[in-house]
């Protein structure tokens, strides 16, 4: 069967990061011809081609300029800054562009359709137990959820307005094998590579509080959901202005440590610092986006997306359980495959954990 993105014209904005790189990736092997876009050099993208550009120093012509002439049928957003800078910063990347990106396809004669990587921590702290529906009214705490919330108000108005055909895909915490080095999982499964290869000079992790429950949602099941809602019909007749991404359970955060650690094969002891901030620059395994847990203190302790409109309007559901997505990122990170298997057959790593006051 043809895949319907065969042949189809896809810009990738932010395309070398961790899920830019993966969702052009999805569009190659679904036929597609794939133009990727970012500061940083292509690095080791496959087949499609690449356009070095400061996303966020650009003027919406020179933007307009580069989708026009790659032809794009599709827009994908997947860049935006979580880490390293302060509101003025993360403003520019996450809210910034966005407008720009709204003002460049609103003025092309052929505009395409526009897929805005949201984030779950948008929608700011819930009341435990509560499932997050795309119609919650927003209240985000961090800088990081501000901006990136400005930046999907933008696409949204432009939307609704018939000004561009774009939806904003909510998308929950993300692992899994290319998940961001810099997540809480992310540092989790290098710290237990790097141990055993003999390259960490300390055996515990120290991490931030791990007392939340999360959503987490496997890379690869983005990246088809990405793929989803650029095939999908237009958005102004479905409605999908805003799609939760999501696996639809929250799970302890601390289970999920333990488990990685477990498959790791890995004596691991973990320190919990329970005065220190997930957010600040020095919070190993904290959030500054998508991966770990929020502020402490913030009350953003419960996440759980409601996903039932991306079954319904995209026709996605993840597929990616947490062992398969665990293992995949320790390999990923390093980890010998056949290490992983033993662990698992052995009974895992051993685990303790500390509270340091």
């Amino acid at each position: 069967m043809v895949s319907q993105a065969a042949g189809v014209s896809v810009v990738v904005l932010g395309g070398t990061g961790s899920l830019g790189r993966h969702i052009s990736e999805v569009f190659e092997a679904e036929g597609a011809r794939v133009l990727t876009v970012s500061r940083a050099a292509a690095g080791r993208l496959s087949d499609g081609r690449h356009i070095c550009l400061d996303l966020t120093g650009t003027s919406p012509a020179r933007l307009a300029g580069v989708l026009a002439g790659a032809g794009a049928d599709i827009v994908v957003n997947a860049a935006g800054l979580a880490w390293g800078g302060g509101e003025e910063e993360l403003g520019a990347a996450n809210a910034g562009l966005v407008r720009g990106l709204v003002e460049a396809v609103s003025g092309l004669a052929h505009r395409p359709r526009v897929i805005q990587l949201g984030t779950v921590h948008e929608y700011g702290p819930v009341a435990p137990g509560m499932a997050i529906t795309e119609g919650l009214p927003p209240a985000p705490v961090s800088v990081y959820g501000r901006t990136k919330l400005l930046g999907a108000e933008a696409m949204l108005r432009a939307a609704r307005s018939g000004a561009v055909d774009g939806t904003v895909l909510r998308i929950a915490n993300v692992y899994g094998p290319g998940a961001p080095r810099t997540s809480l999982l992310g540092t989790v499964a290098h710290h237990l590579a790097e141990t055993a290869r003999g390259r960490s000079a300390e055996g515990a992790l120290r991490l931030a509080p791990l007392t939340a429950r999360r959503d987490f949602v496997d890379i690869r099941d983005v990246g088809q959901a990405v793929l989803a809602a650029a095939v999908a019909p237009r958005v102004a007749r479905t409605g999908a202005w805003i799609v939760n991404v999501g696996s639809g359970r929250a799970s302890p955060v601390r289970a999920l440590v333990d488990r990685m650690i477990e498959l790791s094969g890995a004596e691991a002891p973990v320190v919990e610092r329970a005065g220190s901030s997930p957010e600040s620059p020095g919070s190993r395994g904290g959030l500054g986006g998508p991966g770990g847990p929020g502020p402490a203190g913030s009350g953003a302790d419960w996440q759980l997306l409601d996903i039932s409109a991306a079954r319904r309007l995209l026709g996605w559901r993840p597929r990616y359980r947490a062992d398969r997505s665990l293992r995949d990122q320790l390999t990923a990170a390093g980890l010998p495959p056949d290490r992983v298997s033993r662990a698992v057959r052995a009974g895992g790593g051993s685990v303790r954990s500390v509270r340091n006051g």
